[in-house]
């Protein structure tokens, strides 16, 4: 039997941009630990198919289809959420994307053009000024209750920066630093804000045989445990955050890599 700190039966959770990968996840683990879950995505058709997952197992979650970079949309969400279950415990803000492209051309590299205007605020948007909405959204609220949690998840990318990812790397960097500041500016006030950092976890339930063996053979190469990571991993870090037992827990980004950045 677990100790009462980790249970979250009943405590109520936003996740968004969750209908695949990393944030489907959090949410399996969530909601099959008792937690109350409102998933957001960009379309109900992206969410039907893990509300129906979850409801065949007994674990039913809420749906709602909002767009995560748009501040009407966070409005709408934390609204919803409010007007559903009269409060809420945590955020958890898991929309991320990348452009694969260098600042510039580099002599000898494959691109011939360099990253936009567009396409770095797409990057930076999508991964950075949408946590930084969905804080400013549920933030009254939490300051309101004097207590709530922020969980923001990054990438190993903040701390590692690869060719051609340029933007994302900045965007998660700055995840980071986010998660820090906000955590200091709302300690006082019993909020709690951390990042989980996952390093490969691809959807492996979308890959054909061929794309998992090659994530295999370059997680074999390249990080320290030897392959790549399992989405409901990450469901599990996130279950800590969302607990009582990671109440003394603020301002940390953890990452979960199998030792692929450790310094």
């Amino acid at each position: 039997m677990l100790p009462s700190e980790f249970e979250i039966e009943g405590k109520t959770v936003i996740v968004t941009a969750a209908s695949r990968g990393i944030g489907k996840g959090i949410v399996r683990v969530l909601a099959e630990a008792g937690a109350k879950v409102m998933v957001t995505a960009l379309t109900e058709t992206n969410l039907k198919p893990l509300a129906d997952e979850m409801a065949v197992a007994g674990h039913p979650i809420e749906t709602l289809a909002a767009d995560a970079t748009k501040a009407d949309d966070w409005t709408r969400t934390v609204d919803e959420a409010l007007a559903k279950w009269g409060h809420v415990d945590t955020l958890i803000n898991t929309l991320g994307d990348a452009i694969r492209k260098p600042l510039v051309p580099l002599p000898g590299g494959t691109s011939t053009e360099a990253m936009t205007d567009e396409e770095w605020r797409f990057v930076v948007d999508i991964n950075l000024t949408e946590s930084f909405m969905g804080c400013r959204a549920i933030g009254p609220h939490f300051l309101e209750r004097k207590q709530g949690k922020v969980i923001n998840v990054s990438s190993y990318a903040a701390r590692r920066g690869d060719p051609g990812m340029l933007a994302y790397a900045t965007a998660k960097a700055g995840l980071t630093r986010l998660t820090q500041t906000l955590a200091h500016e709302w300690a006082p006030h019993g909020i709690t804000v951390n990042c989980i950092a996952p390093g490969t976890f691809p959807d492996t339930e979308k890959l054909n045989d061929e794309r998992r063996t090659l994530f295999r053979e370059r997680a074999a190469a390249s990080v320290p445990l030897g392959r790549v990571g399992n989405i409901r991993e990450v469901g599990l870090l996130a279950l800590y955050l969302v607990s009582d037992a990671s109440n003394y827990m603020t301002g940390e980004t953890i990452h979960l890599d199998g030792g692929a950045t450790h310094p």
